[in-house]
């Protein structure tokens, strides 16, 4: 089977590197991919949004399999459109991506359906927002723009200045675009987070390893948010009584429901969820493999991915087996200086050479020119270890990372300092 990587990011490339492990897969295409893909397979020059384009290229080489990567064709309707020409796809159809594409859908759907999630109010004007704003009494609150905003569009504001200045920023400033056409002010809720990612036919599902991002830019968790700057799998904190409850409490809730609404849910469901006194809630849905989550989770999978990507396509998950490593898996995201800001691009990569070769390297922001490897986004490689006991493992990764450089490179030296704390370490 030929199989086609849609994305170019650090979640496609350790998706590619998982697929490529399988018996049943002769050769992998990426779309567009990035350098450490092309080790893997073929690099193509077609953008993931280029849907007719994509069709084509499929149709001709024969592909058996499409997987997608990003958000953004999911929720702008990839799954429909090659599922019009009757081409395996993996992921979810346009209205089940809603999930993610709008925090307002989802918000309303968990309401709906008494799934556990923070009290929320939500908003299409300024105005309105603020008006709410001026009316509330409790701080902190959370904004959010109810649109994909590469997983930045979320502020934390301790008071009512902060929280102003929030939806100028989000709905008159435009700062993530279309995402702030309209907004969700929620409640501000504490606790540990962790990422539950279940594979899902419509019907049933399978979960894979819990994971836990690091989404603040600095050590301390401190800064910005960002994409991700790290994560490990699994997380000590979810244990297998959270586990039970989470299934009970919200996948097959939210897997219900979908059903209920006209839209079930096929692909890999992504669930956000803070850890309360009073129980886990969900923070977010979204609608494919987490960046950097995958990154950790994929390592930990023994079983071949590509039968369960064709189950959530095909049905009949329930009867699938489906094995996880022991053991852990660390990953930490070397970032340029300044992100998530400004950043450079164009800077030299130097001393993968000098990786150990059980060391992982998923390629997140680079390219290749002339021959010399360079940076090419704010986010630019993944460095993940693998071993059955969590402390060495992340000093085997911080090791090698002190071998790899670039100009004004970054990255945080916590990742994994709640497991740590709650190993007793």
């Amino acid at each position: 089977m030929k199989v086609l990587v849609v994305g170019s990011g650090g979640r496609e490339h350790a998706l590619a590197w998982k697929i490529k492990q399988s018996k049943q897969v002769e050769k992998i295409f990426c779309a567009p991919g990035n350098p450490g893909m092309a080790h893997l397979g073929e690099n193509i020059p077609i953008l993931p949004l280029e849907f007719e384009n994509l069709i084509d290229f499929v149709k001709k080489e024969q592909i058996g399999l499409t997987v997608v990567g990003p958000e953004d064709p999911l929720a702008e309707g990839i799954v429909d459109a090659f599922n019009s020409h009757n081409l395996k796809i993996f992921g979810p159809e346009k209205k089940s991506a809603r999930l993610e594409g709008s925090k307002s859908f989802a918000k309303d759907l968990m309401r709906k359906y008494h799934i556990p999630t923070a009290a929320y109010e939500k908003f299409d004007s300024a105005g309105a927002a603020r008006a709410y704003i001026h009316s509330k009494a409790h701080f902190p609150v959370v904004l959010k723009a109810s649109g994909l905003a590469a997983g930045k569009g979320v502020l934390i504001c301790q008071n009512a200045a902060e929280a102003l200045a929030g939806i100028n920023l989000i709905m008159d400033e435009r700062a993530f675009g279309a995402a702030g056409d309209s907004m969700i002010v929620e409640e501000f809720l504490s606790g540990e987070e962790v990422s539950i990612f279940a594979l899902c036919d419509g019907e049933d599902y399978l979960l894979l390893s819990p994971a836990q991002d690091h989404k603040k830019a600095y050590d301390g968790d401190l800064g910005k948010n960002t994409g991700g700057m790290g994560a490990y799998a699994p997380a000590p904190v979810a244990t297998p009584e959270l586990i039970r409850d989470v299934r009970q409490r919200v996948i097959e809730p939210t897997l219900d429901a979908m059903r209920k609404e006209g839209a079930p849910y096929k692909g890999l469901l992504y669930v956000g969820l803070i850890l309360t006194a009073d129980g886990p809630k969900v923070l977010e849905y979204n609608c494919r493999f987490g960046d950097p989550e995958t990154e950790v989770v994929l390592p930990l999978l023994k079983s071949d991915i590509v039968p369960l990507l064709l189950g959530t396509i095909e049905g009949g998950l329930k009867d699938m087996p489906i094995a996880l490593q022991s053991g852990y898996a660390v990953d930490v995201v070397m970032a340029a200086g300044g992100y998530p800001d400004a950043y450079n691009k164009g800077d030299e990569i130097t001393g993968l050479e000098k990786v150990d070769t059980d060391i992982l390297v998923f390629h997140a922001g680079t390219r290749q020119e002339e021959g010399v490897l360079k940076t090419n986004g704010g986010r630019v490689l993944n460095i993940v270890a693998q071993g059955d006991n969590f402390i060495t493992v992340r000093e085997k990764l911080y090791d090698n990372i002190n071998r790899i450089s670039f100009e004004k490179a970054h990255y945080r030296k916590d990742i994994g300092f709640r497991a740590l704390d709650r190993l007793g370490k």
